[in-house]
């Protein structure tokens, strides 16, 4: 080894601890200080509102505003039968909530992968008009489509026994969220090629088993993740479900959440809030972990079908 390449990662060394201010001029992103407090600050910012309201909603006091003593008064055992589980109407908006986010998610995530499936290999210009459709219903503000889908339910499929209610909203949402797997497929479908499906077709397999045997279950971690983004969107969702609601019974816990709180809430509210960030949580980590453990055994899956 010759003095020069001796010497070089001393001199590097030196070199980085000098240079002050002066040097922070001159290059401000070799240690970014200032981005990483902005980072820190801007997720203490948004996350203090959100733990505030699940430390209220363990209050067992009856205040919505001063945390008291903790307890689970609001969850289970009001005495006045106002709790989350002991409602009548919060235990009718939490039914009404999954039930809305599980048919949504079992209806669109198969009818987003055939679509997104069906875009990549069609061509043509009626496949980039399917495809801008699409796209147009991902970025157009959510207002629009419920106040469309409104006017539709109200003038068009009135006639044909459908009305304001569970089934409307689950048209709305399913027009809405099937944007989400379509664009989640694709991109997978991007990075895998076509050749293990050609490979299928050559060992014997048809194109339909192919895609079946070979191409679906490549697909599983997108699959996977659309199942959870699909499901947590739902439950979040106001802008459809408030357009497209109708009785009392079809009213999900986000609906009850905006109109408890325009009154005189109690941590009951703050419960529910929490309730529906818990659930997302959970389904979004659970389809997370299945994405990188099925992405993962099938990335060792390619690399021993590479070495063949």
């Amino acid at each position: 080894m010759s003095d020069a390449a001796a010497t070089t990662p001393a001199v590097t060394l030196v070199g980085a601890r000098t240079g002050g201010f002066r040097g922070w001029r001159r290059d401000p992103w070799r240690k970014p200080r200032v981005l990483a407090a902005v980072t820190w600050l801007y997720l203490a910012w948004s996350i203090l509102p959100i733990t505030i309201a699940i430390a209220l909603s363990f209050n067992a006091g009856r205040s919505n505003t001063q945390l008291q003593t903790l307890g689970l008064r609001w969850w289970f055992n009001d005495s006045d039968g106002g709790a989350l589980f002991q409602d009548p109407d919060l235990r009718r908006a939490i039914l009404q909530t999954y039930l809305l986010s599980f048919v949504t998610m079992l209806v669109s995530v198969p009818f987003g992968v055939a679509f997104a499936i069906g875009i990549d290999r069609w061509r043509g210009r009626l496949a980039n008009t399917a495809n801008f459709l699409m796209l147009l219903t991902f970025v157009m503000p959510e207002i629009i489509i419920g106040v469309a889908l409104l006017e539709v339910v109200r003038y068009v499929l009135s006639s044909v026994g459908v009305h304001l209610g569970t089934v409307a909203q689950i048209l709305g949402l399913v027009t809405y969220q099937i944007s989400y797997p379509v664009i989640i497929v694709r991109a997978r479908l991007l990075s895998i090629g076509k050749e293990y499906e050609e490979a299928g077709m050559d060992l014997g397999a048809t194109p339909t088993g192919s895609v079946r045997r070979v191409l679906l279950p490549m697909l599983y971690p997108a699959i996977f993740a659309s199942f959870a983004i699909v499901f947590a969107d739902t439950v979040d969702d106001f802008v459809t479900v408030r357009y497209l609601s109708g009785p009392a019974s079809s009213q999900p816990l986000s609906i009850f959440v905006y109109v408890s709180t325009r009154s005189s809430p109690t941590p009951a509210v703050n419960a529910a809030a929490t309730l529906m960030l818990i659930t997302t949580t959970l389904v979004i980590t659970l389809g997370w972990a299945a994405y990188k453990r099925l992405a993962r055994g099938q990335e060792a899956d390619v690399a021993a079908f590479g070495q063949l």
